[in-house]
């Protein structure tokens, strides 16, 4: 039986594998696991939850939230929020638990639940496997006044999300970092919809915005982080000096320099690596990345000094590997970027204002600090309708990847890997010229179409 946990929660299509049913199944069975521990005489569980705007999210939370209260988890409504947000105040308010509706990055029709335990952290592998084997279980449930209460928050708890933020970068009353910058903001019409440009403008800059009016049905719709098409021509019509772009929970961000050229995530870390270690404010002057990111990155922080740990794909294995060692930045290419100083996990918002906080202080244009971050040309293809288990089993798909490390050579790489959040396959290569990193993945992608074909 296939794991119901993936990469990042459980996701899927809405009403169809992510049903209002396991919603509830999955809220009672996080509380059992996650504020099951004694407390103290008095003390009531308490639980934070969030969502971002897609439709499913109404009456998936209502769901969760059903789920929580009838195993007398009190619940907390946060109403849409970032997921990064909603790890703070996890943190902040003093809960057992968090659970954001989200699908982060994929289309409307998606949606997905995800866990966050005391202190705002993500669930291990271990932890989830328990949640999914509480499901299977009964057990008394309380009654009376042993139920749990919901109360949805005013917007003060985001307010105090957002001065978080903020203050990260020394905004005061008298010191707005970010004055005489214009920064063009896509929020994917999703969860920072508001929040995004607000911590911008409260910093000081002159904020651009677009795709920030969330209807239901039209978050991440060619826009965002995984769209940043519209993004590239509005900052070059706007005269802005650089943009960012989030996906749909905001999670993630992207930039676009003044020329309308996409900076990427691998080129944002490098960016705050080489800024923290010059202010030696990096610890162990340690950069923690997945294997997907460019190799171009690797060497940079070679040449600066910086030693890159690589981690599996998924912001929680950065995450751990950077808790486990004491390191304070990390992320990926898409965007995952973990200032550990400030967050539990990946935050678009706060690495927007921290890239724009390096841009002022160096004087410089983004697109000349992303230069210091070269990329080697590199070709991702996306495999659909395969079957993705066999990815890394299928003897003719290995007997393929091997005849192209060894065409490559010490001149680039293949990575190929099962998506853990949709049901495709990734071929992703790196080679000395586009043109070979192309032919290469297109070739790998034939076969993996062929052998693993549905």
């Amino acid at each position: 039986m296939a794991r119901l946990f993936g990469t990042d929660g459980v996701r899927g299509l809405a009403n169809r594998d992510v049903t209002a049913e396991l919603a509830l199944a999955l809220g009672s069975a996080a509380a059992h696991e996650l504020a099951a521990a004694p407390q103290a005489p008095g003390h009531r569980s308490k639980a934070v939850l969030g969502r971002d705007p897609r439709a499913s999210g109404e009456f998936l939370g209502a769901g969760v939230t059903a789920g929580l209260a009838s195993a007398g988890v009190d619940v907390v409504d946060l109403g849409v929020l970032p997921t990064p947000a909603l790890a703070y105040l996890v943190s902040e308010l003093d809960c057992d638990l968090g659970v954001m509706i989200s699908a982060s990055h994929n289309p409307m029709p998606d949606n997905g639940i995800k866990f966050f335990q005391r202190g705002g952290l993500k669930l291990d592998d271990a932890v989830e496997d328990r949640i999914e084997a509480w499901i299977q279980e009964t057990w008394e449930l309380p009654t009376g006044a042993g139920v749990g209460r919901v109360r949805v928050d005013n917007g003060s708890a985001v307010g105090r999300y957002v001065e978080h933020l903020v203050a990260s970068i020394g905004t005061t009353a008298d010191h707005r970092p970010l004055e005489g910058l214009r920064i063009a903001v896509d929020a994917a019409n999703g969860a920072a919809s508001v929040v995004g440009p607000e911590a911008l403008r409260q910093a000081g800059a002159d904020v651009v915005v677009m795709n920030a009016s969330p209807d239901g049905r039209n978050i991440n719709e060619k826009a965002g982080s995984t769209h940043p098409e519209q993004l590239q021509a509005v900052v070059v019509a706007a005269e802005a000096d650089f943009g960012v772009a989030f996906d749909g929970d905001a999670d993630r961000c992207l930039a676009v320099d003044h020329g309308g050229v996409l900076v990427d995530g691998d080129q944002i870390l490098g960016i705050l690596a080489r800024a923290m270690k010059a202010e030696q404010r990096l610890p162990n002057d340690t950069l923690v990345v997945t294997v997907m990111s460019n190799l171009g990155l690797l060497i940079a922080m070679r040449e600066s000094g910086i030693t890159t740990v690589q981690t599996g794909v998924g912001d929680r294995y950065v995450l751990e590997e950077m808790r486990a060692n004491g390191h304070g930045l990390g992320g990926e290419q898409s965007g995952h970027i973990i200032l550990a100083e400030h967050a539990t996990t990946g935050d678009g918002v706060l690495t927007a204002l921290h890239l724009a906080a390096e841009v002022k202080r160096s004087g410089k244009r983004l697109a000349e600090l992303a230069a210091q971050i070269p990329r080697l040309p590199q070709t991702l293809v996306n495999v659909k309708g395969v079957d993705k288990a066999r990815a890394t089993s299928d003897e003719g798909v290995l007997s393929a990847v091997a005849a192209a490390e060894s065409l490559l050579g010490e001149t680039g790489r293949v990575l190929l890997r099962s998506s853990g959040t949709e049901p495709l396959v990734r071929v992703m290569v790196e080679a000395a010229t586009q043109q070979q990193a192309d032919g290469v993945a297109d070739s790998l992608a034939a076969v993996v179409r062929e052998r693993l074909a549905l």
